[in-house]
């Protein structure tokens, strides 16, 4: 089947997202809509979860969408999905695989937390078809590690690494955070070697989000000293952990593909990709995000999401729906290609955009590249070392003023 790498993919298998947004301790930096919760709660939980997959085509048709029966990633987040029971978690499993054709070479991710990669869940993971699993280190300082909550030591996330290899799973993903309280460039750097050392071919880097949507970010705004907050590097020395990391993975041969993850050769992951390229995907569960082609003339796509609360969730609260037009489909070919290190191919894109072309944009790539946050070769543009940086600003370059319009019903 033909694909095409920049614009949303006709025709193409669909990415299954399924969040599960329970954790045994919520770290203080977290922002996502996850925290503690009784375990009286996960048996709803997967019950409302099943019966929305169950009920996902009438759900698409509804949304105005299009969906493909063929799926080609799994990926469960969260949260920590591995808190629930292993029967809990082959229900969903099995739920996605008698609604969908999964393809037999699909990447199955499951996100852990060091230390819940129980024997009981390894082997339910294993006959569940998980391929890939993807570990919240953060760190590798056990000091830095319990400052923000978590709960594991350095060598429980050594074990499960070598735990999960003995187990066949060798598609290994390890978050790392910079910015951590208590943080250095020399400790920075050892949790880099450490890193290296564990021949993991995936690596997520992500700088420390400082919003009030944490419990850290808004002791660091109010400038106080709860949570360690007055032991956080400042922004200065977080973007040089970034480029330090930036340098010493690919040094390794884990190369950097986006603007926060890495990758030894074909390991990439095939269903974050989707999000930066625009292919379908189907999300489920709390503050679950979908989009999908639009079934509604004139629109390109439709987005949709649960709610972000878990009570409106388990009573099945409504959808937020959004059909995205050619215009802000252009848009978000820029803003979301961009993050890939290969970047977009600006011939390709203005072609598919027809009479929808961003205004003033020969103007606003100038200036980006005067200002040396972007750079072209030929026909391709992405962003540079320093845009990588501070690629909020660049995006939103891109991005034409809003304007609130009600979401039109579904035509045909």
């Amino acid at each position: 089947m033909e694909k095409l790498m920049d614009g949303i993919m006709e025709r193409v298998p669909v990415g299954i997202y399924i969040s599960v947004p329970f954790c045994r301790t919520k770290c203080s930096y977290c922002n996502f809509a996850s925290d503690v919760f009784s375990r009286a709660v996960f048996e709803r939980y997967v019950d409302r979860v099943c019966a929305d997959i169950a009920r996902a085509r009438s759900t698409v048709d509804e949304m105005c969408g299009e969906l493909e029966r063929e799926v080609d990633s799994i990926y469960l987040g969260g949260g920590t999905p591995t808190v629930l029971e292993p029967a809990q978690l082959e229900r969903m499993f099995a739920a996605v695989r008698g609604e969908f054709d999964v393809l037999r070479d699909s990447e199955v991710t499951v996100e852990c937390a060091p230390g819940t990669l129980s024997p009981d869940v390894l082997e339910t993971l294993l006959r569940c078809g998980v391929n890939r699993v993807s570990l919240g280190v953060q760190s590798f300082n056990d000091a830095e590690a319990a400052s923000v909550g978590r709960l594991h030591k350095r060598e429980t996330a050594l074990d499960d690494i070598a735990r999960l290899r003995s187990h066949g799973i060798a598609n290994i993903n390890i978050d790392l955070i910079a910015g951590l309280p208590y943080q250095t460039m020399a400790s920075w750097r050892d949790s880099l070697e450490r890193t290296i050392a564990t021949g993991a071919p995936h690596v997520s880097v992500y700088m420390l989000e400082v919003d009030d949507d944490s419990r850290l970010g808004r002791e660091l705004i109010a400038g106080g000293t709860r949570y360690h907050a007055h032991f956080v590097p400042d922004e200065e020395a977080t973007a040089d952990f970034y480029v330090a990391a930036c340098e010493q993975l690919n040094g390794a041969g884990i190369a950097q593909y986006e603007i926060s993850n890495f990758a030894r050769a074909g390991f990439d992951s095939r269903h974050n990709l989707k999000y930066w390229t625009r292919q379908p995907y189907l999300g489920f569960g709390v503050d679950a995000h979908s989009m999908l082609k639009s079934s509604t003339p004139n629109f390109e796509c439709v987005r949709f999401a649960t709610p972000d609360a878990l009570e409106k969730f388990v009573a099945a609260a409504s959808l937020e729906r959004n059909p995205v037009s050619q215009f802000t489909a252009m848009e978000e070919k820029f803003f979301l290609g961009l993050r890939l290190n290969r970047g977009i191919d600006l011939r390709e894109i203005l072609a598919e955009a027809g009479d929808h072309v961003l205004p003033d944009l020969d103007s606003t790539l100038a200036e980006l590249m005067d200002a040396n946050l972007l750079e072209r070769s030929d026909h391709r543009i992405r962003l540079t070392s320093k845009g990588r940086l501070l690629s909020n600003e660049v995006f939103q370059r891109f991005l034409a003023p809003s304007q609130t319009a009600p979401a039109p019903a579904c035509e045909g």
